[in-house]
C-alpha cells in the first residue's frame, strides 16, 4: 500500500482510502474508486484530493494495490 501524498501514484480507477472533510478529526477512512483527481500540484502533505465514483470528495490516505 502506498501513501496518497504524491499525485502520480494515483490514477483514475485506482482503489483508494480517503478521509472525508467531516472525518478529518477522527481520521476515519472511506474506501472507493477514483473518478477525478482534484489536486493540481504534484504533492500535498495531507494527501491528494480526489472525487470517488460515488461523488464523495476527500484526501487520499492510502492506495490499495
Amino acid at each position: 500500500m502506498k501513501q496518497g501524498q504524491t499525485r502520480n501514484h494515483i490514477s483514475i480507477g485506482s482503489k483508494v482510502e480517503i478521509v472525508l472533510k467531516k472525518d478529518q478529526r477522527t481520521g476515519r477512512t472511506t474506501s472507493g474508486t477514483v473518478k477525478d483527481i482534484l489536486t493540481k500540484s504534484a504533492n500535498h502533505p495531507h494527501g491528494i484530493k480526489v472525487r470517488l465514483t460515488d461523488g464523495q470528495v476527500g484526501r487520499v490516505k492510502t492506495i490499495i494495490e
